[in-house]
């Protein structure tokens, strides 16, 4: 039997924390125990090298975005021999293979109609002239009136649109930040049902 696990790939902008490991731990256990059982397996991980994080880390160190990628991927990588785990490939998604790999899946899934375009709005912060992932807008809960960062509200545990935020804020700059539309890319669910 061939096992495949692939493992969270952690973003490259911090160092790892427990939270990291113990979410990680789990696929290390199964690859060791179905190779005791001696089965073929492929166990994979590597750092998220791309993204807003990594950006935003970047800017805040005024450093390039690739000096910060390497910095904690070498970290990641020499925290996971020392914690011993046993990945039998451990890359990275800024690594040329990746990149190809990844283009290939996406425009096979593109050409076979399982991914479709659409324009949404989302907060823009102006200073930093860049989009905003949900836990960069911050603002009160418009459920409870409570502080709350764009994806969920901690006091009353709602689940939230950084857009119905009341008082908004940027995370990076303090600025209420702007709306801009945006394109984004979905998989198309209702073709995969079956």
């Amino acid at each position: 039997m061939n096992i495949f696990i692939g493992g969270a790939w952690p973003y490259a902008n911090g160092s790892l924390h427990l939270g990291h490991i113990a979410a990680l731990l789990p696929g290390d256990i199964l690859a060791r125990y179905f190779r005791l059982k001696k089965e073929n397996v492929l166990y994979v991980s590597g750092s998220d090298c791309n993204g807003t994080p990594i950006a935003i880390k970047a800017k805040q160190e005024n450093v390039t975005y690739k000096e910060i990628a390497d910095r904690y991927h070498h970290e990641f990588e020499d925290n996971f021999k020392k914690l011993g785990f046993t990945y039998d490939y451990y890359s990275r998604t800024d690594a040329e293979y990746h990149h190809h790999t990844v283009q290939e899946i996406f425009l096979t899934l593109l050409q076979n109609g399982l991914i479709y375009k659409k324009e949404i709005e989302q907060c823009f912060c102006e200073e930093f002239e860049q989009f905003l992932p949900d836990r960069y807008v911050e603002g009160n809960c418009p459920n409870c009136g409570q502080h709350a960062r764009g994806d969920q509200c901690d006091y009353c545990s709602a689940i939230l649109d950084p857009l119905d935020l009341l008082n908004k804020t940027c995370k990076l700059c303090g600025n209420p930040p702007s709306v801009k539309k945006t394109e984004h890319f979905y998989f198309s669910l209702s073709k995969l049902q079956e």
